[in-house]
């Protein structure tokens, strides 16, 4: 058998529907038709899961067809094929409808015995289509009437073919062979309708009845299966006279019921159809066409009226569906004719009573009408497999099933199934049996049906009860929970285990065991009390529910068991540390991030449970710098980050349970603050009020200067960048980006003499970058005799704007010519005008003595009041009459950045090289009046101006008594010319006739005799000298008098002081801006020389 069934090809799927269990089982399998004796369709036993031994496997319905091997549960075929064509259910499938088999197949563990009770699995084998039939048409002639004259591009349908098979091994396609004379008079059309191939001739020329009256095609038809088959048929195509109009049918398809065993000569439905034509051609004949044997058997037509009737006897359990075709067909010379479909669905009449089948299930056999059952089935035991069935369909199969008479016996359905015409029952036990009170018992079963009037039938089975060990050991409850705490002791007791036994003697007599393996290795359990003790040390942590299974065993042949489940629950003790994720932990947070935000989080666990496992942490040592939250572990900072202060933070966490007594452990945990570029650079060499002196024949690459500056940032925040942005128009100087250092580029030449200022920006490599400035200042010229002047030109280099090129102006050397020569030309003016003041003075002191400055007395209108002049007000022009370009202003950034780097070094500079000069650092850009910012802070003699006369508002003159606040003055005379020629302002200074140690300070009145002319024209000016030192009295000087003439220095170098002792305004030269001329008084002015 073995041999046989490995030499057979198999083609067979298997799909489990329904997991095995207590309820049946559905399984489909699919098998080709026509397969040979013993081939292999499934496996029960493979496919339910279930060991190939010690089952029993029977077949209880499938056969002829069907075997099943009652050890391992293979079902085969058997000597008779399964024929998809003649099976009973499968002969009126629609186009895709599957034929199934159904089979039962009964499974009963060997082991347990009847106590466990059959199994019933129901299945159904698909049994699919093979190409085991060929398309035939009706007839190997086929006769199709086509009239002359037909225009081209006709269609006429050809009679189909038939295909017993199904899907794709039906009919697949049609093809058409014509002789040399039809060639190119017809062609084939094949439509799809319903899943329907509808071959139709086409009409391709003219048809002539005289001249052929007919054709002989051949046509061809092929199905799709694989070998394919085919079969031909002669088509004769007869060409007719004219015949216009074809019969045309009221409906496209009819429908109707049959009512089963309805009488012969019935009329079921009349079909009707029209034709337009008139005569002969008008009249119609109406035929059956494509119909089955079964519409052969059962219908007939009229011919003439088109009523169907019934000629044979209508069993609807034999012939549910009738399907056809019916042709009209007109009577003229050249016929026409149409086709539509009828389908009959035949109506149930209640003709069929129930029908019980009783059978045996599983082991429990049937003989001659007569079951034996064991006393010790349990209740619902099955006792014989009950299958009732109703051939009607509809309320007619809807069948009602009892077991009559007081017996401990009922049906129970064996599924919930929909099918009415065939229910399955288990007749099963209501109560134990007990064989010493009944040892038999007769059973009727009563069917009937739903119909009207109702059919009923009944059958009838004798059950005989045997005595056996029919109680099985239980426990109570089936399922033992304990609670047991870990670090216990070997050998502790864990619980007992009690199961009982119905049964009496040695069937009562239980013993007990451990059927998990891996539970014995636990737990032990004593065979005759079943008292469970613990073999080792539980942990918790390690397993935290142990389950097994415990059995009762009775000493009964066969013996019987019973199981218990127990289940130990081991409770938490604290044996166990809570525990951080990583031994130490490290975060880094970006400087300046605001306090109350998350730096870091750090996960805790405790492998404990419940107040054991529940931690909480705490940041040691709590300086308040650092706090943690519980149940996240976000550590939040409560202070803002400035890495400049402080870059790493170091703590431990403490992470202590809820257990008693607490456990606890810790971590540490570092804070590295990344730096941000939140500091500019700041420059600390050299300060902006120096200067570097160089003479004309420096070489170059000569190192000038090193910028020196600092960023307390790091990383690229603190790499620096230098670049000159200003003030080297020849691109004389060249700087280091990454050292600062300035060298010489390209060689001096005469223009090149005098200062110059670079602007050096430093700048970090940070996102955005921050930068500073810084000035460098270079002096070239042959010699430094006059440090003074180089001091005065620093100063007012600091106070120049950025943008303007103080070497580069091209104009610089016109314009300071042009300076001096003004100055010149108004220092004669004043002499002259100084000369005429004093005579005029001393004539009016000698004529008018009693006059005098009256104290207290208000002047009408403040004669020494700065007044500012017109901001429209233009400069001094140049010889070329052209004024100098408007400085740029500079950007909001830089002036800022340059504000703080000139506080900075104004503040910390020493200048080894030149005296100090001390400026204001908010001293507005433009032309600023140094001589403002020269006070001398030493006491000195007073001067009063006092009016002599009533054009006194005019003229003043000097004398020693004048209040404190409008005091001045002035060094000695210095009118010499020096070889400083490129100074920024437009004078020219000569050396110092004195150290800046024996200096004298003279006390000098200046006035002039027109207001008007003062704001204009500075040449009128004139200034009146005392001749007194700091230290000299009026006493200890020649009675020569006061010297009249220019004064030793420009006015810028003195201070102008007013009565009120605020300062005067006076433009500077170098902006060649003159006071409004709107101005009317006269001004006085105080000035202390420069040092």
């Amino acid at each position: 058998m073995a041999a046989l069934r490995r030499g057979i090809p198999l083609y067979v799927a298997a799909v489990l529907l329904a997991s095995c269990g207590a309820v049946p089982s559905d399984i489909l399998y699919r098998v080709p038709e026509e397969q040979p004796p013993n081939t292999l369709i499934g496996s029960l036993a493979a496919d339910q899961g279930l060991p190939d031994t010690g089952h029993l496997y029977k077949l209880e319905v499938g056969s002829p067809y069907l075997r099943v091997d009652g050890k391992t549960g293979d079902i085969y075929t058997t000597e008779i094929p399964i024929d998809r064509e003649t099976l009973r259910d499968c002969r009126n499938l629609f186009e895709g409808d599957k034929c199934y088999l159904e089979f039962e197949v009964s499974i009963t563990d060997m082991v347990k015995g009847l106590g466990s009770g059959p199994r019933l699995i129901e299945g159904r084998i698909e049994v699919m289509d093979i190409n085991d039939n060929t398309p035939q048409f009706s007839s190997p002639i086929l006769t199709l009437s086509i009239p002359e004259n037909t225009h081209i591009g006709a269609l006429f349908s050809i009679p189909m073919a038939t295909d017993r098979d199904s899907g794709n091994n039906g009919v697949a396609e049609y093809t058409l062979s014509t002789g040399p004379d039809a060639d190119q008079l017809f062609s084939l059309q094949v439509a799809v309708d319903s899943d329907e191939k509808l071959p139709q001739l086409v009409v391709m020329g003219n048809l002539d009845r005289e001249k052929k009256d007919s054709y002989d095609l051949n046509i061809r038809v092929v199905d799709g299966g694989r070998p394919a088959r085919a079969s031909s048929a002669l088509l004769r195509v007869i060409v007719t006279d004219q015949n216009d109009n074809a019969p045309k049918f009221e409906r496209s398809h009819y429908e109707a019921e049959l009512p089963e065993n309805s009488p012969l000569g019935h009329s079921v439905l009349q079909v009707r159809a029209n034709d337009a034509d008139t005569g002969a051609n008008g009249e119609i004949d109406y035929s059956l066409h494509q119909m089955s044997e079964a519409v052969q058997r059962l219908l007939r037509i009229d011919r003439s009226t088109g009523v169907i009737y019934v000629k044979g006897l209508v069993d609807r359990e034999e012939e549910n569906f009738l399907k056809f075709f019916v042709v009209a067909k007109d009577r003229g010379p050249n016929t026409k004719s149409s086709k539509v479909l009828v389908t009959l669905t035949v109506r149930d009449q209640n003709d069929n009573a129930p029908t019980i089948e009783i059978r045996g299930i599983g082991l429990v056999t049937h003989q001659h009408g007569v079951a034996n059952i064991s006393e010790d089935m349990p209740v619902g035991t099955p006792v014989a497999l009950v299958q009732v069935s109703d051939r009607d369909e509809g309320e007619n199969a809807v069948v009602t099933c009892v077991v009559a008479g007081d017996v401990p016996f009922q049906l129970q359905p064996l599924s919930e199934s929909t099918n009415d015409r065939k229910r399955k029952y288990f007749l099963q036990t209501t109560t134990l049996l007990d064989y010493e009170r009944v040892k038999d018992y007769r059973i009727e079963i009563v069917a009937v049906d739903s119909g009207n009037p109702a059919l009923s039938s009944t059958n009838s089975l004798k059950v005989q009860v045997t005595d056996m060990n029919d109680n099985t050991p239980s426990f109570s409850p089936a399922m033992l929970e304990v609670d047991f705490a870990e670090g216990n002791q070997p050998g502790d007791k864990v619980l007992d285990v009690v199961a009982t036994d119905a049964d009496s003697g040695s069937n009562a007599e239980l013993v007990y065991s451990i059927i998990e393996r891996s539970a014995s290795g636990l737990f032990e359990i004593d065979a005759n009390t079943g008292e469970v003790r613990v073999k080792n040390l539980l942990d918790r942590e390690e397993t935290e529910r142990y389950e097994f299974r415990v059995a009762a065993s009775d000493k009964g042949v066969p013996s019987k068991t019973g199981t218990a489940t127990v289940v130990v629950n081991v409770l938490d003790c604290n044996d166990n540390d809570p525990k951080f994720m990583l031994s130490g932990y490290s975060f880094s947070v970006i400087e300046n991030m605001p306090p109350l935000n998350p730096v870091g989080v750090v996960t805790v666990t405790d492998v404990d449970k419940g107040d054991n496992a529940r931690v909480r942490l705490f940041v040691e040592p709590d300086n308040g710098k650092f706090v943690i939250q519980n149940g996240t572990g976000n550590i939040l900072s409560s202070i803002s980050f400035d890495r400049e202060k402080e870059s790493t933070y170091t703590f431990r966490l403490k992470a202590v349970d809820s257990g008693e007594p607490p456990r606890s452990s810790y971590v540490g945990v570092t804070i590295n603050v990344l730096d941000e570029n939140d500091n500019a650079p700041y420059v600390t060499k050299p300060a902006n009020s120096s200067y570097t002196y160089l003479t004309p024949d420096t070489p170059l690459d000569t190192r000038v200067e090193v910028v020196q500056a600092e960023d307390i940032d790091s990383g690229p925040n603190a790499e620096l960048v230098y670049a000159i942005t200003g003030g080297n128009p020849y691109g004389l100087f060249h700087i280091s980006p990454t050292t600062g250092e300035i060298t010489l580029a390209q060689a001096f030449t005469g223009e090149h003499n005098g200062l110059h200022r670079l602007v050096v920006q430093v700048k970090d490599n940070g996102k955005p970058p921050r930068h500073t400035t810084a000035l460098v200042h270079v002096f070239v010229n042959d010699t430094k005799a006059n440090v003074s002047l180089i001091d005065v030109l620093v100063g007012h280099s600091l106070y120049t704007p950025l943008d303007r090129d103080i070497a580069g102006d091209p104009n610089y050397a016109l314009a300071q010519r042009s300076n001096i020569l003004y100055g010149s030309l108004a220092g004669i003016a004043g002499v002259i005008l100084v000369i005429v003041a004093v005579v005029v003075i001393r004539h009016r002191l000698q004529k008018d003595t009693k006059s005098g400055y009256q104290a207290g007395k208000k002047e009408s209108k403040d004669l020494y009041a700065p007044k500012q002049g017109p901001k429209n007000s233009k400069g001094k022009k140049t010889k070329k009459n052209k004024a100098p370009k408007p400085a740029k202003p500079l950007e909001e950034d830089e002036e800022a950045s340059l504000q703080k780097g000139l506080k900075f070094n104004l503040i910390n500079d020493t200048v080894s090289d030149s005296p100090r000069i001390h400026l204001p650092l908010n001293y507005p850009p433009g032309s600023p009046d140094l001589g403002r910012h020269y006070r001398s802070n030493s006491p000195l003699p007073s001067i009063q101006l006092q009016p002599q006369s009533p054009s006194a508002s005019k003229k003043h003159q000097a004398v020693q008594d004048l209040p404190a606040t409008n005091t001045f003055v002035g060094t000695g005379d210095n009118n010499s010319t020096g070889s400083d020629q490129y100074s920024d302002y437009s004078y020219k200074a000569n050396p110092p006739k004195y150290s800046s140690k024996q200096m004298p300070h003279r006390r000098v009145t200046f006035s002039t005799a027109n207001q008007a002319q003062d704001l204009q024209d500075a040449s009128q000016h004139s200034y009146y000298d005392s001749g007194l030192d700091e230290s000299e009295t009026p006493s200890s000087k020649s009675s020569s008098g006061p010297r009249i003439g220019p004064l030793a220095l420009p006015e810028d170098h003195y201070e102008r002081t007013t009565p009120d002792g605020s300062i005067g305004e006076m433009e500077h030269p170098e902006n060649g801006a003159a006071s409004s001329s709107s101005q009317p008084e006269s001004r006085v002015a105080g000035l202390k020389r420069l040092p």
